[in-house]
This record gives structure tokens, sequence and C-alpha cells, in this order.
């Protein structure tokens, strides 16, 4: 009998590829998702996969029996968005307290393993650059955004704290920006919206002065990271994330060009909190896990597009 994995948040976006990638390693998934920001066409393809299980379910409640037999649980249910999650502060902020110790919960009676999905927002508005985990992080606990950052600043030590009382095997994803297929077009993130914008026509939307900067991984990558995260015997939090560093300008441009369009660019202000820059030392991920990501920008952006103009049946546009 295969053993069985927990993913919380399984029809988001991260959440769905990583269910295709733990089956795909002969184990047998137990799905979790409220539904509030993820989708239940993401798993569609999994519907009659004899190792699937996928039920509703709200992780601020007691998790599900069924999720008592587990030899790991994933802990993704989170909105990850800021457009998600600063309409609902107060859930964001539940998920990643309250849900995550119904989590640990179940991982302590079940003696399982659980890897929390934190979030390069520990660091906020970095002053150290590139981030490394040793980095404290420059986060504001009372803006718009401290929901989710501050949010994820306590299950991380929540996390740790089980570890320390209880002797619970807890592994911690620090994720930066992560874009690929089965993103939701126009979901606040900027790739999501550049793309979506893009084949529509549409101005492509760039905030402030569109110098700052993000490093973007594609979802294969960074799905990878996580599992080998997983199964090893790593205890330190982790960033997992691409080190290619590249301004909002910059890849409003090539989306433009992969997309064929000719989208003027048009300026809105930028919103209170967001980084200035923003780029993962990943030298303990590449040293501890042999993990380093392998798909480049142009092509991961290439696999992306062609979704997004499936999703929206959108022809792709004469270059």
């Amino acid at each position: 009998m295969s053993e069985l994995m927990v993913v919380t948040g399984a029809a988001g976006f991260l959440g769905s590829h990583l269910c295709d990638a733990l089956l795909a390693r002969g184990y047998e998934v137990l799905a979790l998702d409220d539904f509030s920001t993820g989708t239940p066409s993401n798993l569609a393809h999994l519907d009659q996969h004899p190792g699937f299980r996928l039920l509703r379910h709200d992780i601020t409640e007691p998790l599900p029996p069924q999720a008592d037999g587990a030899s790991g649980i994933f802990n993704l249910a989170c909105p990850a968005s800021p457009l998600h999650y600063q309409r609902r502060p107060v859930q964001t902020v539940l998920a990643s307290t309250i849900g995550l110790n119904n989590v640990l919960e179940t991982a302590r009676r079940a003696n399982a393993r659980v890897l929390q999905a934190s979030t390069s927002e520990v660091y906020g508005d970095p002053l150290v650059h590139p981030q490394s985990e040793r980095y404290f992080g420059n986060v504001n606990p009372l803006g718009p955004r401290a929901c989710y950052d501050e949010g994820k600043r306590c299950a991380e030590a929540l996390c740790l704290a089980y570890r320390r009382q209880y002797g619970l095997q807890v592994r911690i994803a620090r994720i930066f920006n992560s874009y690929g297929p089965r993103l939701l077009p126009g979901d606040g993130r900027v790739v999501s919206n550049f793309i979506s914008q893009a084949i529509a026509g549409q101005p492509l939307t760039v905030y402030g002065s569109g110098e700052q900067t993000r490093s973007f991984c594609f979802v294969e990558d960074t799905i990878d990271g996580l599992v080998r995260l997983m199964l090893s015997e790593v205890e330190q939090p982790l960033n997992i994330g691409a080190t290619d560093e590249h301004t909002m300008l910059e890849l409003a441009q090539i989306v433009l060009k992969l997309t064929g369009s000719n989208s003027p660019l048009v300026r809105q202000p930028l919103p209170v909190d967001d980084p200035r820059r923003r780029r993962p030392d990943i030298g303990n991920a590449r040293r501890l896990l042999g993990w380093t990501p392998r798909v480049s920008l142009n092509e991961g952006l290439r696999r992306t597009i062609r979704h997004f103009r499936q999703t929206l049946r959108t022809p792709a546009l004469e270059s």
C-alpha cells in the first residue's frame, strides 16, 4: 500500500501541480480545499485517478479523519495573491494560525511530517539584498499586507514551536514568486495580470516606476523544490526561487514580445509596502537539496501564455 500525502489548498495554483507531482511519484493524495481561491477545474483531470481523493474542507476546522493516516502533510492553504488576501484579511490570518494549528495537531497524532508553504513576504520590503534565510526581514506589522506577511511569519514560529515542544518534523519553504499554468487570469499577481492584459489587447498596468524587481520561478521548478525539501532531513527554512532578477518594466516587455501584443503601458501608484527589490539567495537549497531552477523565464512564460490562451480561448496574435 502506498503512502498517503495530504495537500491542503490543493485546488490552488501550486497545490494542484503538487498533487500531480505526488501522484506521479506513486503516493496516494488526499486533497483538501475550501475553494475560496482555488478552483475545482485545476483538479478535474484527476477525478478518475485511483490514488486521488478530493474533499471540500476549510482548515480552520479540524482536519477530516481521513488525514490521520498521512505520512506527510503539505500545508498550502492560504490566499497567496495580494488581491485575494487583502479582500479577506481575517480569513488569511486565521488560515495561517488556527488552520496551521489544526494541520500540526493532525500531524502530531499521525506522527506525520509537515511542510509549511511560507513565502518571500516574510522578508517584507528587504533592506538586505539578496535575501538569505538568516535575514530577519523588514515587515510593516500594521499595513494592508500584514495579514499575509505576519500570518506567514507567525506560521513559521508555530511550526518551530511544535518541533521544539513535541518533536514534530517540520519543513519550511520560503517561496519566491512562482508562476505558470493554472494561475487564475488577472488574479492580482504580476505575471497573471500582464499576460491576461496583453492577450486581451488591454493596457498593461505597471505600478510605481516599474523599476521594482522580482525573481520568477516556474511552477515545475518550485514543486520540485517543495518535494525535495519534504523528503529531506533539512530542518531550517529554505528559500525556493529563481535568482534571475527582473524589473517590472523588463517583464512587461518580455510578455509583450512573447504574446505579439501592441498593448501600451499604463501607470498606477505603487501599493503600500510593495517591496522594491526581491531576489533569493538559494545557496542553502543548492547545497542541501541539490536543487536549482531549470526552466528559463522565456520558456516558462511561453508555457504560461499557451495555457492562458486556452483558458481565455484567445488566438495567438501574428508577430
